[in-house]
């Protein structure tokens, strides 16, 4: 029987799941997503109909601890030059790592962009996935260039197992 692995891709990434091979877990009931990824994986999990024994979440987009004015710069720089935005974006996720990533590059759109700065990670959706019966994993970098992983340590240890990384960045 071929097993099925639902993953959602990071901004600015395409078909990077392999990157997360060390951690993936890939079977029929497992939704996993890398950061602006994770998003769309935990919306996947919570309106599902189907069974959804795990929710891995790789370095997830979480900004809510960011204030507006640190949101409206990173748009205003990404119209200015989406491509410069965007490579110096990749930089950051790397960090710690030195590696080539340009085959899973996709440039990102505004509207992705938008949507993970703004996202509302909600404790109520999390505690109903737990209420379903979905054990959520949440994978996070120690040395993250891109969100503050003390923060969203704190915020989803209550509802998931957290692995905090020390010496790790986003990409983990």
């Amino acid at each position: 029987m071929k097993t099925f692995n639902k993953f959602f891709s990071g901004f600015c990434f395409f078909e990077e799941s392999e990157l997360f091979e060390e951690y993936l877990i890939k079977n029929d009931f497992t939704i996993s997503g890398f950061s602006y990824g994770a998003i769309k994986a935990f919306e996947e999990a919570l309106n599902s109909e189907k069974r959804v024994d795990k929710l891995q979440l790789f370095s997830p987009a979480f900004f809510q601890n960011y204030d507006d004015k640190f949101k409206r710069t990173q748009l205003m720089y990404f119209k200015k030059d989406a491509n410069v935005y965007c490579q110096s974006f990749l930089q950051n996720v790397i960090f710690p790592k030195k590696m080539d990533i340009s085959k899973y590059f996709k440039l990102g759109t505004i509207e992705e962009l938008e949507e993970l700065l703004y996202y509302d990670w909600s404790e109520e959706k999390l505690q109903k996935i737990v209420d379903k019966g979905t054990k959520i994993e949440v994978y996070l970098g120690g040395v993250d260039k891109i969100i503050d992983a003390s923060k969203a340590k704190e915020f989803f240890k209550n509802f998931a197992t957290v692995y905090y990384i020390k010496e790790k960045g986003h990409l983990l």
